[in-house]
């Protein structure tokens, strides 16, 4: 058996999932491209500057304007924590508007919550995600301090 049907788990080859060093997976997309085929998340955060759209899982918002930070820091901390923690048995993702800058910076924090260096997680994402993840310098000096 491969895939997710037979570990509740995402699929490690999956559009936009990220293996984090503990072997945990995450999926980061841009909600506005269409949903990847597939399973479903168990569990999603939205990073977005206004409420997003009801979705038939369980899922947070976290309000987070485009190109900036989040509005609530402890709030993030606290909703990645559950992001990273969930992951371990379940299907999480997270995502905005484009899937880059805040998705990255939030998959970033998340690796550095896996144990990588915060100086090494924005380049980890890109490897690892999308190139051009965590797209402003407040969002990689926000990565940096996350660790702090």
């Amino acid at each position: 058996m491969s895939g997710s049907e037979n570990t509740g788990l995402w699929r490690a080859d999956g559009a936009g999932v990220l293996r984090l060093p503990s072997g945990r997976l995450v999926r980061g997309r841009g909600l506005r491209r269409p949903l990847p085929e597939g399973d479903a998340p168990d569990f999603g955060v939205y990073l977005l500057g206004k409420r997003p759209p009801d979705v038939p899982w369980e899922s947070r918002w976290l309000r987070w304007p485009d190109f900036l930070l989040p509005s609530d820091r402890g709030r993030a901390r606290e909703l990645l924590g559950e992001v990273w923690e969930r992951a371990a048995g379940e299907r999480v993702e997270v995502a905005c508007g484009g899937g880059r800058g805040r998705t990255g910076t939030a998959l970033a924090c998340v690796a550095v919550l896996d144990g990588v260096p915060a100086r090494e997680a924005v380049a980890f994402v890109r490897a690892h995600y999308d190139r051009h993840a965590v797209e402003t310098p407040w969002q990689r000096r926000y990565v940096a301090r996350f660790g702090g």
